[in-house]
């Protein structure tokens, strides 16, 4: 756990209760997650959420699943067979709407509950074999309503490529924020988009050229239709995962702009490192700190701008940790 994150705007996540150790649980136990309950609350406020015990379904409690079809299951108490479905969509919708208000960059769900979980949740069709094909029915309320928001489960944060990628869009969302917080200006969203670019050429440059398109034509757009399709297509791109030979090619681009400033030996100690991290022998911060570290010696603003190269030092601290 980090001792002092480096402090920053509030960033917020919504999270299962029963992963802070909540005792929520139909059992009236918890699940506590430390990476959750102890990491990520260091970085970030924790907005804490447990469907089934604000509904008022009781702890401990009858488990419930979801049963009928995948694309609209019903939940079901296991032995009774009570139908929590209209009560449970009714309080998703309401709970939804209410965490609006927080401004919320990313999820971390329970994974396999048939209220929370977001990926391969069993469901049980009224014929044959049990399907995990799912999606607990307050997750998938969340996510219809707040589709640019990162969701993970607390168990697949535990893989270091995974983690990693939720946490550039978390804060990549926030920045979004930030910058349409308010009456933002043309002129802003310009300098934002250009800070951005690296970032996004990382996860798809075929997107990054759509986008360009989009910025072009802003002055032609009303503001509020421009911002939900830049917010879309600039969340979308980074739904795209990023591969080492993506960052590569952008390292060398970057690079390129130290060759009046270091020298021939220094230039290739920084491609080397570039080659050795895509072929999996350094992580991706060697030589993103070669490249600041350059940057910043000889006053290059080609490397001092990106965030791809400049990020959240919060982001930095959770993207490093092991």
């Amino acid at each position: 756990m980090p001792r002092n994150p480096a402090p920053g705007p509030t960033i917020r996540l919504g999270v299962s209760s029963c992963l802070l150790g909540q005792e929520v649980r139909y059992d009236a136990g918890h699940s506590y997650e430390p990476f959750v309950a102890e990491t990520l609350a260091a970085f970030f406020e924790l907005v804490p959420v447990c469907p089934e015990a604000e509904l008022g379904m009781g702890t401990p409690r009858e488990t419930v699943d979801l049963v009928g079809s995948v694309d609209a299951p019903r939940m079901v108490g296991t032995h009774s067979l009570t139908d929590w479905t209209v009560r449970m969509n009714r309080w998703s919708g309401q709970r939804a709407r209410q965490l609006g208000t927080d401004d919320i960059c990313g999820y971390v769900f329970k994974r396999n509950s048939p209220s929370c979980g977001v990926f391969r949740v069993k469901v049980h069709p009224d014929q044959g074999r049990v399907r995990r094909q799912g999606r607990g029915l307050f997750a998938a309320e969340f996510a219809r309503r707040y589709p640019l928001v990162p969701l993970e489960e607390e168990v697949r944060l535990h893989a270091p490529g995974v983690r990693d990628h939720f946490v550039v869009r978390v804060f990549a969302l926030h920045r979004l924020q930030q910058i349409f917080a308010g009456r933002w200006r043309r002129e802003d969203l310009i300098t934002f988009h250009a800070r951005e670019t690296e970032l996004l050429q990382t996860h798809d440059r075929s997107g990054l050229l759509r986008l360009d398109q989009l910025v072009a034509a802003m002055p032609r757009l009303r503001p509020a239709a421009f911002r939900l399709q830049y917010m879309s297509a600039f969340m979308g791109i980074l739904a795209r995962i990023a591969t080492p030979a993506k960052h590569a090619r952008v390292l060398q681009s970057l690079a390129r702009y130290l060759k009046l400033h270091v020298t021939s030996g220094e230039l290739r100690l920084l491609q080397a490192r570039i080659q050795d991290y895509r072929q999996g022998h350094l992580p991706l911060q060697v030589p993103h700190a070669l490249l600041r570290y350059y940057g910043e010696l000889h006053g290059v603003d080609e490397l001092c701008f990106p965030s791809y190269l400049n990020p959240d030092p919060r982001e930095v601290m959770l993207r490093n940790h092991a």
